[in-house]
C-alpha cells in the first residue's frame, strides 16, 4: 500500500453507495488502497441485503468510514454519505461502487483541484471505457444528442460525456466519479425524490450546480467502469424512468422550453418503437412499454417517483 504523503491543499474524501456488488467493491477498494496518494477518507454507504461490511474490514488499513442506509436508494445514500464527512475534509465525491481507479487518480484529481480557480464547483474523473454514444441524424433532430460534450439541450437532454483525454468544461457530470468543492457539498444535496436508482439523478445535481459554479472533467485524472449494463429484465423499470423523470426534471428546472422538451420525448418513444419493430424481442417491448406507462403517470399528474433498480 502506498503512504506517500500529500503535499496539496485539500483534504479528500470518497462516498461510496453500494447494493449488493461485493465483488465490484473488492476492485474498488483493491485500486484505492494502491492510490499514489491516499484518500483522506472514504465512506462506504452500504444499502445490500444482507450487509457487506465484511469486505469492508478486509481493508484494515484503508481510512473507511462505514454506514449502513437501508432500504437502498441512490439518492438517499449519496446524501447519507456526505453527512458523515469529516470536519477537516476540503473536497469529495461519489464513486460507484463498480469504478476501478487508475493508480495516480487522485493525486492527478488533487494536483487539479489546487491548481483550479475558486470558482469551481466540480470535477469529473475521466472514465476511460466510457466510449462515444451513438449520434445519429434521428437523435439530433429530436434534441437527443449533439456534438459537444458535456452539453445540456433545450429538450433538457444532456449529451453524452466520451473519454476525450484532456480536461474541458461541461454543463453537467456523471455521478458516479465526480469530487465536489466543500461548498457545493454544504449547499447542494441530491433530490431524493429520485428513488431507487434514480435515473437522471446525477444530471439533476450537477446541473443544479452548474448554475452557480463551473464543472470540468479532468483528462489526467482516470477509472474504469466495469458496469454490468442494463438487464432485460429491468427494460420495463428503466423506460418508465426514462421518460417520467426527464418529465420532472424539465419541470423542476423551469429553464428548458415544453415544446422541445415533449418533442425529445416523442423521438424517444419513436426510437424505441423502432427498435422493437426491428428486434421483435421481449426488451424492446418491455422498454416501450415503459414509456408510455411512464408519459400516462405525467399527464395524470402523478407527483410521486417512480422507482425501482435496473443495474
Amino acid at each position: 500500500m502506498t503512504t506517500k504523503l500529500s503535499i496539496f491543499h485539500h483534504n479528500i474524501a470518497y462516498v461510496v453507495p453500494t447494493k449488493d456488488r461485493p465483488e465490484d467493491l473488492r476492485v474498488l477498494l483493491e485500486s484505492l488502497q494502491l492510490q499514489t496518494v491516499l484518500p483522506n477518507q472514504i465512506i462506504i454507504v452500504d444499502g445490500s441485503s444482507p450487509d457487506i461490511k465484511y469486505v469492508c474490514d478486509e481493508y484494515p488499513d484503508l481510512p473507511i468510514t462505514y454506514d449502513r442506509c437501508f432500504p437502498p436508494s441512490l439518492a438517499k445514500q449519496r446524501n447519507a454519505g456526505m453527512a458523515r464527512l469529516h470536519n477537516n475534509i476540503t473536497i469529495a465525491g461519489y464513486l460507484d461502487d463498480d469504478i476501478e481507479l487508475d493508480p495516480d487518480a487522485t493525486e492527478k484529481m488533487l494536483i487539479f483541484w489546487s491548481n483550479t480557480t475558486k470558482h469551481t464547483g466540480g470535477a469529473a474523473i475521466s472514465i476511460r471505457d466510457q466510449h462515444s454514444q451513438l449520434n445519429s441524424k434521428l437523435m439530433s433532430i429530436f434534441l437527443m444528442a449533439g456534438k459537444t460534450p458535456g452539453k445540456m439541450l433545450p429538450s433538457a437532454h444532456a449529451v453524452h460525456i466520451p473519454f476525450i483525454g484532456k480536461t474541458f468544461e461541461t454543463q453537467w457530470l456523471y455521478g458516479g466519479a465526480t469530487i465536489w468543492s466543500r461548498e457545493v457539498i454544504d449547499n447542494f444535496n441530491y433530490d431524493e425524490w429520485f428513488d431507487g436508482y434514480g435515473f437522471l439523478e446525477d444530471v439533476d445535481y450537477s446541473y443544479r450546480v452548474s448554475q452557480k459554479h463551473r464543472l470540468y472533467v479532468v483528462g489526467d485524472s482516470r477509472c474504469l467502469h466495469h458496469s454490468a449494463g442494463l438487464s432485460n429484465k429491468k427494460q420495463f423499470i428503466f423506460g418508465k424512468q426514462q421518460i417520467f423523470n426527464r418529465l420532472y426534471f424539465a419541470r423542476k428546472m423551469k429553464v428548458f422550453p415544453p415544446l422541445a422538451v415533449y418533442w425529445a420525448i416523442f423521438g424517444n418513444i419513436l426510437m424505441n418503437g423502432v427498435a422493437l419493430i426491428k428486434n421483435h424481442n421481449r426488451s424492446s417491448l418491455d422498454r416501450l412499454f415503459g414509456n408510455f406507462v411512464g408519459l400516462w403517470a405525467h399527464l395524470r399528474g402523478r407527483r410521486q417517483s417512480i422507482g425501482g433498480f435496473w443495474k
